[in-house]
């Protein structure tokens, strides 16, 4: 799979020189290339697509400055040490998304999310794109373009969700940028949206997923069926930063890219902050937000010291099971939230 996966990157035909492959026990946002990673940064109504993502430097030759200072810091880097830049983006607007909107959070948590369909929308399981969610990837297509003329370093990996919300976000943002020169999108399935109760956060088949994206990677190991949704328990905060940590770490040990992009969710960008110790900023649904990653790992010195730290100190595994405690769900650390079993009746 590594090799399979490097030499797919390098079908973009970019001069990135690559950083190393190693695993992180820590990562933290370097400041000072982009706005959002300042932590008094107000990302209310700000317009990213429309402000070179964000970056700080001004001028024509913007980007290739942002280039060369990321290759400096990984031809600097010690052995233990490495950079990643992650163009990390939010799918565009689902139907579930309209639904939560209709009946507002509090009603969609406790009984529209666990069902289905009102007979008038449909949201479950693995809803597709709405027309306007469709329109918010292209704009960032349109977006990327013209960063692109400017010189933006593009990513030589694309990775994705296996929702199809996310996986079709991911196609109509790369698709004549990216996928016509043979770069072909690695699905994930520690990628997907939080895990439980929600039937918009049950991904579709393996096999419908392999039709409805047929140019598109999926890890090995990947299942047919959904193994990890549960109709009675829902992961913590908590375990859902650990699952993205152990994802992020499966990334960085096999993936010497310099520069890759995230096509995900929500849950999954907010978990991804807490991972890379990024300031919360607000991505709405087809927004994306990058970050320059500084990952390091333990390394134990003659005195027996070690350098470097778990961002989150827990341990997750997944099973293929719907009992919480064989699937992950439940360990030292937090519980999975207990939703208990669903009456079908719509809360006072």
């Amino acid at each position: 799979m590594k090799g399979n996966a490097i030499d797919a990157s390098r079908a973009a035909s970019q001069d990135h020189p690559f950083g190393k492959a190693l695993t992180p026990t820590r990562y933290t946002t370097v400041q000072g290339f982009f706005k959002q990673a300042d932590p008094n940064f107000d990302s209310r109504g700000y317009d990213l697509l429309n402000d070179s993502f964000g970056l700080i430097e001004h001028g024509p030759d913007r980007w290739h400055t942002f280039h060369d200072e990321i290759d400096k810091l990984n031809r600097e880097a010690d052995e233990q040490t490495t950079y990643k830049v992650v163009y990390l983006a939010r799918h565009g607007q689902g139907f579930h998304n309209v639904a939560e909107s209709k009946y507002g959070t509090a009603a969609w948590d406790a009984y529209w999310s666990r069902l289905e369909t009102d007979g008038d929308i449909t949201w479950g399981p693995d809803p597709r794109l709405t027309p306007l969610g469709r329109q918010q990837a292209e704009d960032v297509n349109s977006a990327w373009k013209k960063q692109v003329a400017d010189g933006i370093p593009l990513p030589d990996r694309l990775y994705s969700s296996p929702f199809t919300r996310a996986a079709d976000t991911l196609r109509i943002t790369w698709h004549d940028i990216l996928l016509n020169k043979g770069v072909k999108p690695l699905i994930m399935e520690r990628l997907r949206e939080t895990i439980g109760v929600h039937t918009c956060d049950k991904r579709s088949e393996k096999s419908i997923i392999r039709k409805r994206f047929p140019t598109y990677d999926i890890e090995p190991g990947f299942s047919e069926h959904d193994q990890l949704w549960s109709t009675d328990y829902q992961e913590s905060s908590r375990q859902q930063a650990l699952r993205i940590q152990q994802q992020l770490n499966q990334i960085f040990d096999t993936d010497p890219s310099t520069f890759i992009s995230i096509t995900a969710h929500g849950g999954v960008i907010n978990a991804f902050f807490r991972v890379v110790e990024h300031p919360d900023v607000s991505i709405l649904p087809g927004g994306f937000v990058p970050i320059v990653i500084r990952a390091t790992r333990f390394v134990q010195s003659l005195r027996g010291q070690y350098f470097g730290r778990m961002n989150i100190d827990l341990t997750y595994g997944f099973a293929s099971r719907s009992d919480p405690k064989e699937q992950g769900l439940s360990f030292a650390g937090g519980q999975a939230v207990y939703a208990g079993p669903f009456d079908g009746k719509l809360p006072p």
